[in-house]
């Protein structure tokens, strides 16, 4: 399990990174990251979210209980320190885990802001340019084609 925490870290990391900085590759993962936010892709990752909860919930509950017994403990048994070790590695990586989907889903919605509002704002930079050259042209004197 410790193993697979770890690489869904680090593949979350590194799709954070990609969202960070402009390339070829961000596009493609925010295509992506549309489409998964559509249909039943959404409620899967939902379902997986939650079930990811509840093995977390469980995960600090049993570090809780292992450290109670060891509080109460004469002597440290070093069963109890191995799970308890590992309990709260994996409990560790599945909370940071969490974390960083949550920081991709805003990262995504920012990122998606920001693109409508630069193509918003090219458009109207675009239209108030070709308003000041209508304008222009429309003030234009016309010479006279004939003097008197």
């Amino acid at each position: 399990m410790t193993q697979l925490l770890f690489g869904l870290v680090f593949m979350e990391m590194a799709l954070i990174a990609v969202l960070l900085f402009r390339s070829p590759l961000r596009m493609l993962l925010m295509l992506g990251l549309d489409r998964l936010k559509r249909g039943r892709a959404q409620l899967v990752a939902g379902t997986v979210a939650t079930t990811m909860v509840v093995i977390f919930g469980v995960t600090v509950y049993n570090v809780l209980g292992v450290q109670r017994r060891l509080s109460n403990a004469t002597m440290i048994n070093p069963t109890d320190q191995v799970l308890m070790a590992n309990s709260l590695l994996d409990a560790s990586l599945m909370g940071f885990s969490l974390f960083l989907g949550i920081l991709i889903d805003r990262l995504h919605c920012y990122v998606k802001e920001l693109f409508l509002l630069r193509n918003h704002f090219e458009s109207t930079k675009r239209g108030k340019r070709d308003y000041v050259e209508m304008e222009g042209i429309g003030s234009s004197k016309i010479p006279p084609l004939f003097k008197d």
